[in-house]
């Protein structure tokens, strides 16, 4: 009987993937596409983001799929983070064709629709707790079953305000001042 060590992946290894992928704890964790409907809402998050930078709004709208790198790795064992939608303040990466080294402000999660139950729910907890160990201020959970926003803040990071269909959703204060209507992102 023989048994196979599997090599310990690195960030360069993921660059290699093609789709949506995270490192965490060596391993590569692909992804599966996501469906119309999440991908329309963040779409149109990521777009929205973009008129508020063009408008004076100082940082970058960031577009699934792009990955968000860590070296030393999170206490979580993640190297990385690919949110359906971001907004990211910090230095552009030196390698524009690569990932962004550091993390962003603003995180989105856009349920699929694999994402719903208990365990979806866990990953969806552990997952935003590495978004705050990384330095993120406000997560967005998008459910597009539900028509809700529910966000999260690195201040208070188990406690969530949640905006249904007739309320304004808001990122601060990791986004100072933008706003979206939770109808038009589920119009």
């Amino acid at each position: 009987m023989s048994t196979q060590v599997m090599p310990y992946a690195t960030l360069a290894d993921l660059m290699k993937v093609e789709g949506k992928a995270e490192l965490i704890n060596g391993r590569i964790v692909t992804f599966m596409p996501s469906g119309f409907l999440p991908s329309r809402v963040a779409r149109k998050i990521v777009r929205a983001l973009e008129d508020y930078a063009t408008s004076g709004g100082h940082g970058e709208p960031v577009a699934d799929p792009t990955g968000y790198a860590f070296d030393p790795p999170l206490p979580s064992g993640r190297q990385s983070l690919c949110p359906d939608a971001s907004f990211y303040t910090g230095a552009l990466p030196t390698n524009p064709m690569g990932f962004i080294e550091g993390f962003p402000v603003f995180a989105v999660e856009v349920r699929s629709e694999s994402d719903y139950g208990p365990k979806a729910d866990r990953e969806y907890a552990d997952k935003r707790a590495d978004y705050f160990s990384a330095g993120t201020r406000v997560v967005w959970d998008v459910d597009p079953v539900a028509q809700t926003v529910t966000s999260y803040s690195a201040t208070a990071p188990t406690t969530s305000t949640t905006f249904r269909r007739g309320s304004t959703a808001d990122a601060e204060p990791a986004v100072p001042g933008w706003r979206l209507s939770v109808d038009a992102l589920f119009t």
